[in-house]
């Protein structure tokens, strides 16, 4: 009969291969540079029917000219805007370095090579500021903004103008701390004829780093829409593929809702005014995946003025940023498939957090708490690994009895169990290994999602949680406390089974080199209580036993 421990340890062996195999196309991916490509919008004239602003213009393969950007510059914000459209062609994140103790900023939003990923918006419209194809030209009073100390608001503004009397302007209004700010536009009509246009809002981006892992465990990268329907909506970018064979985009009319572009740990989202219907739209083009939306036609009359606009988000994900903005926007950080787990066990991490101010202490006694709550449940396994083990000196008797007779050797076991009343069907000291998957998994993606514990530090030479301990002394003491679990438990009665079991915590160290500290902390930790757990019963029943032999 082969050993249900020795299943559940290739079982766990292949989640943690697909773990790692995972992690390691998130985090092992070389990053290219690309040539600069701005795609304009195309569209029909105002009044046409479908996905006018998904129509991607031909591109422009040369980078765009330091005289056409204007820079802002925030506390938490650098972003670079072309005057040609009002583009956010650079969004920099200045509290998030790409790398650790280094300072370069995560480029988020970026015009070079294949990490194409801007955002856009406009007015298309007959008479401008944008036209089918092409993109109207906004000037402004100065190329250098900066929040000053003390204030809390930073205004940016283009203006545009045509002979006719027709002036747009478009203000970006940055705040304090925020990653979210404002793009809005007045026009004002001092011409003779009515204004009729539309106002876009869109995200452009390559896709540079969305391969999908094993069993899906790799965080998503793509676009997202909301709803009043559907609150949160993944269209991956093979969705946008598979509609652009079709010869036309994803179309989907709605009030209110939102588009984003995310990935690990950061997105941008395009917020509307919620009390207008958009049509939602999808398009591919030259390599380019583009997720937008576009209200509907708007008149302003000669000699009157209006105001439409919406809100960019550019930052990470962090639930408590995004919920207020929209309904949906608390989905857009991603947990993968065991979210309801994850969500939960990353409340509860951060509540914990708040108290020891640590998060590798946070994952430390999250993990007590765990097993404290599972203690009943994983001690009926610990009793049951205890007794098998009492009986082994019984079972190696009925082996060599038997040797010659298998079926004899069976019928000679079961009748053990239920001398002994073992049920042979139970898993043993299984469960606990069995209950902590689901909270190992739902680990992996908060430490994949959550932005929070990026680049976290522990003690001593563990400086990211969210990347593999640099000298494996983590691994090797998980590996170590899976051969202390292993002495404390039964061997099988099997010898192949039973070397094999022995050559599991090597096949785990190695698998466990490579993974985020935070992960193999947890792991080690568990296996830590279970060894307590496991060595407490069994000397408790051991001088149980004594007593009643007295």
């Amino acid at each position: 009969m082969i050993d249900r421990k020795l299943i559940l340890y290739v079982l766990i062996g292949i989640i943690a291969f697909a773990l790692w195999n995972a992690w390691q196309k998130d985090y092992g991916q070389v990053e290219k540079q690309n040539t600069t490509t701005m795609a304009t919008e195309s569209t029909g004239t105002a009044s046409a029917a479908t996905n006018e602003a998904a129509e991607a213009a031909p591109s422009q393969a040369m980078p765009i000219p330091e005289s056409r950007l204007i820079k802002v510059h925030t506390d938490v914000l650098d972003v670079a805007i072309d005057t040609i459209g009002g583009d956010i062609i650079h969004a920099n994140l200045l509290k998030y370095p790409e790398i650790i103790y280094k300072e370069h900023a995560t480029k988020l939003l970026s015009d070079d090579d294949v990490r194409y990923y801007t955002a856009q918006s406009g007015l298309i419209s007959k008479i401008g500021p944008d036209f089918v194809g092409k993109q109207g030209q906004y000037t402004s009073s100065q190329k250098d903004y900066a929040l000053q100390p003390g204030k809390n608001n930073l205004e940016v503004k283009l203006l545009w103008t045509n002979p006719s009397g027709l002036v747009v302007t478009k203000t970006f209004i940055f705040t304090k701390d925020k990653y979210d700010f404002a793009v809005n536009y007045e026009i004002v009509n001092g011409s003779k004829d009515p204004w009729i246009g539309k106002f876009y809002a869109q995200i452009k981006r390559k896709d540079f780093d969305s391969k999908s892992g094993m069993f899906s465990f790799n965080t998503y990268t793509g676009a997202a829409i909301s709803s009043a329907e559907t609150p949160y909506e993944k269209i991956s970018f093979s969705k946008m593929d598979d509609y652009a064979k079709e010869n036309h985009g994803f179309i989907h009319d709605s009030q209110g809702g939102w588009v984003a572009m995310q990935q690990r740990y950061f997105l941008s989202v395009w917020i509307p005014q919620q009390n207008k219907t958009y049509r939602y739209f999808s398009n591919v083009s030259n390599g380019i995946y583009t997720i937008g939306l576009s209200d509907n036609a708007v008149t302003v009359p000669a000699g009157q003025k209006t105001t439409i606009g919406a809100t960019l988000y550019a930052g990470p994900g962090i639930t408590e940023n995004l919920a207020p903005l929209a309904t949906g926007l608390d989905h857009i950080v991603d947990y993968g498939w065991l979210f309801l787990i994850a969500n939960a066990f990353f409340w509860l991490l951060k509540k914990i957090y708040l108290v020891v101010g640590n998060w590798g202490w946070a994952i430390i006694l999250m993990t007590i708490l765990i097993k404290l709550a599972f203690y009943k449940l994983s001690e009926s396994s610990c009793r049951s690994m205890a007794r098998m083990r009492e009986l082994m000196p019984k079972m190696q008797a009925l082996k060599e009895r038997y040797a010659d007779d298998k079926k004899k050797l069976q019928q000679a076991t079961m009748d053990l169990y239920k001398q002994e009343k073992i049920n042979p069907m139970n898993l043993g000291g299984c469960l606990p290994m069995l209950i902590q998957i689901p909270f190992f998994i739902a680990l992996y993606y908060v430490l994949m999602g959550a932005v929070e514990l990026r680049h976290a530090p522990f003690i001593f030479w563990i400086h990211d949680l969210s990347a593999y301990d640099p000298y494996y002394v983590l691994p090797i003491l998980m590996g170590l406390s899976m051969v202390m679990q292993q002495r404390l438990n039964p061997t099988s009665a099997d010898p192949m089974q039973a070397k094999m079991m022995m050559f599991m915590p090597v096949v785990f160290t190695i698998f466990f080199l490579k993974f985020p500290a935070g992960l193999v902390l947890y792991w080690f930790v568990s296996n830590l209580l279970s060894i307590l757990q496991q060595w407490y019963i069994n000397k408790t029943l051991a001088k149980h036993k004594h007593v009643k032999r007295n």
